[in-house]
C-alpha cells in the first residue's frame, strides 16, 4: 500500500514521499523502510530522528525528521487502526458446527458462527452476528446482545446478561459463584447460594482467565466500555463503572464499587465494601482498605496520596543513614 493511501484511510496528513510502499506496522526500534511506526510518548522522540522506518505517525506539531511522517491528532490510535488495516481479524465461517449442542428453546440471531463442541443451555437468547469459538459453554437462561465474540473455553453462567459488542477472551468465566460462606452452629462453613446474576454492559472486553463472580443477592455489574485485563477477580456484588480499566491481577473483594473512568494498575487489591470514585488512578501493587474520593491518585499498601507516597519512597533508602545521623546528634546533645 502506498503511503498516500494509508494517510487517506487514517485521516492523516502526509509529509514526505507519498509513493513509499508500506507493507506492515511495527515498533520504532524494529521498523524498516517498508514499515510504518509511531511516536506518541515524548521519551521516544529521539528515536524518530534515526529510525529507518518508511513513515512515522506523529502529532501535528512534531518536528520534521528525515523519515516521512503521517501527522494526526492521536498517533497512538492511528497506529492501532493501521494494525487493523494490515493485519485484519480472522474471519470465521457462518453457521453452526454439527458437534455444537443447542436446544430448541435457545434462540440464535442471524449471522452467527458457532464452533465445534459449543454448548448452549435452555432458553438462551443470543443476538445477531455472534462468534462463539470451540468449547465455549453458555448456561441456561442467559441473554446476550449483538456482535458477541467468545474465544475458546469461555463460560457464561446461568441467568447472566451480556450486552452488545462484548468480547470474552480464552478462559473467562462470567457469573461463577461468589465467595460466600456463613459459619454454622458446628463451626463449619455453610455455602451461601449466589442467586444474583452478573451483568456485562455494552462494549466490554474481558481478557484471559478472568472471573466475574455472581452476587449472593442483587447483581455484579461491569459498566459500558470497561476493559478487564488477564487474571482479574471481581468479587460478588461489585460494580465497575463505565470506561474503567482493571489491569492484570487486580482483585476486587465482594461489594467493591469502582467509579467511571478509573484505572487500577496491576496487582491492585480492593477490600470489600470500598467505594472508589470516578477518575481515580491507583498505581501498581497498591492495597485499598478505605473509600477513595473522585479524581485522586493513590499508591502504596496501605494506600495513600500518590505525591506523599513518592516522597516517602524517596526517603526509604536513606533511612539507615538518617537514623545514624539522628543517633549521632542525640549523643552529642547528651554530652
Amino acid at each position: 500500500m502506498k503511503l498516500a493511501e494509508l494517510a487517506d484511510r487514517l485521516g492523516a496528513k502526509c509529509h514526505g514521499n507519498p509513493d513509499i510502499e508500506i507493507s506492515g506496522v511495527t515498533g520504532i526500534e524494529e521498523a524498516g523502510p517498508e514499515h510504518v511506526t509511531f511516536v506518541a510518548n515524548p521519551k521516544y522522540a529521539s528515536l524518530a530522528k534515526k529510525t529507518t522506518a518508511g513513515a512515522v505517525l506523529v502529532a501535528p506539531d512534531f518536528p520534521e525528521i528525515q523519515a516521512s511522517t503521517l501527522r494526526i491528532k492521536n498517533p497512538y490510535l492511528a497506529f492501532a487502526r493501521a494494525i487493523e488495516i494490515f493485519y485484519p481479524a480472522q474471519a470465521y465461517p457462518l453457521g453452526i458446527h454439527p458437534t455444537a449442542v443447542i436446544p430448541p428453546s435457545a434462540r440464535i440471531g442471524e449471522g452467527a458462527s458457532i464452533g465445534a463442541y459449543v454448548v448452549i443451555g435452555e432458553n438462551c437468547i443470543i443476538g445477531k452476528h455472534a462468534t462463539i469459538l470451540p468449547h465455549v459453554v453458555i448456561y441456561p437462561n442467559v441473554t446476550i446482545g449483538d456482535h458477541f465474540f467468545a474465544h475458546a473455553h469461555a463460560v457464561v453462567r446461568e441467568d447472566c446478561q451480556v450486552g452488545n459488542h462484548v468480547i470474552l477472551q480464552n478462559g473467562v468465566i462470567v457469573g461463577s459463584d461468589g465467595y460466600g460462606f456463613a459459619k454454622n452452629n458446628e463451626g463449619r462453613w455453610h455455602k451461601i447460594v449466589q442467586s444474583g446474576p452478573t451483568v456485562i454492559e455494552d462494549d466490554v472486553e474481558i481478557q484471559a482467565n478472568s472471573c466475574i463472580d455472581r452476587a449472593s443477592v442483587g447483581e455484579t455489574r461491569i459498566g459500558r466500555g470497561a476493559k478487564v485485563d488477564n487474571l482479574v477477580q471481581v468479587g460478588h456484588g461489585s460494580t465497575v463503572g463505565e470506561n474503567t480499566l482493571l489491569c492484570a491481577q487486580v482483585g476486587l473483594a465482594g461489594s467493591s464499587h469502582i467509579g467511571d473512568d478509573a484505572i487500577l494498575a496491576g496487582q491492585v487489591g480492593v477490600a470489600g465494601h470500598c467505594n472508589i470514585g470516578d477518575r481515580v488512578i491507583i498505581t501498581a501493587q497498591s492495597g485499598i482498605g478505605h473509600d477513595v474520593e473522585p479524581g485522586k491518585i493513590i499508591s502504596g499498601s496501605p494506600a495513600y496520596d500518590n505525591r506523599q507516597w513518592l516522597r516517602v519512597s524517596a526517603i526509604m533508602p536513606r533511612l539507615p543513614e538518617l537514623l545514624k545521623q539522628f543517633e549521632r546528634k542525640r549523643k552529642s546533645e547528651e554530652k
